[in-house]
């Protein structure tokens, strides 16, 4: 059985993309072709999956914008869709979860057991305890949480601690003392490329999740240039609405389509 960490190698070489499509479905913005049905939340992500699928090598569904509209099953439908159509190409959900070890293990059931994703986001905040149950689900992939594209991110993660931010004490206890399965991963934000840079030099060829390169406005060229590992891949580069919401009606699906090409050959550029 392959693991995420293999899956994800492969995706970046056969694909030649780094970039990962983030689905955050708002049903509000969707064309009116879908205006009404029951399934339009799975029936929009399954076309702009099937449309960016050649430019991309990974999928991040995010969890909330199912949730919030009780479409739970269209997720899991989602991403029996991906796995069925495009092998080989990961799936992160993207749930941002962090609690006490019995409650986490209920969460690694869901996200690995019902949603049957490839890997899950999670929150380092209450430590080792409420990571390692996911790591007990052989070849998942768990990315922690390390410096994030939002403001808000340095109220915590910039705090002092033994002379350094917060984030770099995460970054090092997870490439050397949680990476117990070897499937571990960071989210850095790419609104911050100089910390970037500092985390790849702490954490090695371990792969880093990029969000913030489109609407939230992170530089590629910095990014990439901080980010990448010594063979030009390492990194989940991450674009949802700037994507998925790149046309407004019903040509979604090849407008879309387009903005997952040019961002994937606005990445390679700098590879």
């Amino acid at each position: 059985m392959s693991n995420f960490i293999q899956t994800l190698n492969d995706a970046w070489q056969r694909t030649n993309s780094l970039l990962c499509v983030g689905l955050d479905p708002e049903p509000g913005k969707f064309p009116g072709a879908l205006a009404g049905r029951s399934d339009a939340i799975f029936e929009f992500c399954r076309t702009i999956v099937d449309a960016t699928a050649p430019y991309a090598s990974s999928f991040k569904p995010q969890i909330a914008y199912f949730a919030a509209h009780r479409a739970e099953d269209q997720l899991e439908q989602l991403i029996a869709h991906i796995h069925a159509n495009h092998p080989g190409l990961p799936v992160i959900l993207d749930a941002k979860r962090g609690d006490i070890g019995s409650t986490a293990e209920q969460y690694a059931r869901e996200a690995f057991e019902r949603y049957k994703a490839d890997a899950v986001t999670v929150n380092p905040y209450m430590g080792f305890d409420s990571i390692e149950p996911y790591l007990e689900h052989e070849g998942k992939g768990v990315i922690v949480l390390c410096r994030t594209s939002n403001a808000g991110g340095s109220d915590l993660q910039f705090l002092e601690t033994g002379g350094r931010p917060l984030y770099q004490v995460v970054a090092q206890l997870a490439a050397q003392k949680w990476n117990a399965s070897g499937q571990l991963g960071l989210v850095v934000g790419a609104t911050f490329p100089k910390e970037i840079e500092v985390v790849r030099g702490i954490v090695g060829d371990m792969p880093l999740l990029i969000p913030g390169i489109g609407a939230q406005g992170g530089d590629v060229q910095a990014t990439v240039t901080a980010g990448r590992t010594a063979n030009g891949t390492g990194m989940l580069i991450n674009s949802s609405r700037a994507i998925i919401y790149a046309g407004k009606g019903d040509d979604f699906a090849p407008a879309a389509a387009q903005a997952a090409k040019e961002t994937r050959d606005r990445i390679n550029a700098f590879r």
